[in-house]
């Protein structure tokens, strides 16, 4: 035992008398507060998707259709020039298709990975709930309340003037 450090007779213990200092031991945190103070942090706010992640996925699904038909070519054994041609022809009918295509995104085809996908079908379907319930775009969650608020202080003033006069 040197500097004070492990047990005075490791005979028995099982160990080599080491002891080391717990790390997974986390120190408690008094500066932190057990709710948000600001109340504009929970107001619900949808989570958008990274556009250019959406193109890049667009892309890797063209390029996998492509290389699928170049590796079936390869394997015909067709000359290197036709498989570029015909490599290039189906890359732009491809692309051509997609942007035709209007992008509805189905969610229950998407896998729990897949957050941007995702995240745009939620927003299309938020989008289509909104519109066929005829809610306004600038709608704002409980604005009814403050409304219906407004109105009973309103209300309240205007009795209270009505006494003072008489």
């Amino acid at each position: 035992m040197s500097s004070n450090v492990g047990l005075t007779t490791p005979r028995g213990s099982g160990t080599s008398g080491y002891v080391q200092r717990n790390l997974s031991h986390l120190k408690t945190r008094d500066n932190i507060a057990p709710y948000p103070k600001d109340f504009s942090t929970l107001k619900h706010r949808q989570r958008q998707p990274d556009q250019e992640i959406l193109e890049h996925d667009r892309r890797r699904e063209i390029e996998v259709k492509v290389f699928e038909l170049r590796d079936r070519l390869e394997d015909e054994e067709v000359d290197e020039d036709d498989i570029e041609d015909q490599c290039t022809a189906l890359r732009a009918k491809l692309t051509t298709e997609q942007k035709s295509t209007a992008s509805s995104t189905n969610a229950r085809g998407l896998k729990p990975h897949q957050v941007h996908e995702l995240a745009a079908a939620k927003i299309e379907e938020s989008e289509k709930l909104r519109r066929a319930l005829g809610i306004k775009e600038d709608y704002e969650e409980g604005s009814h309340w403050k409304k219906q608020e407004d109105r009973l202080k309103d209300t309240k003033l205007h009795k209270g003037k009505e006494e003072e006069e008489e």
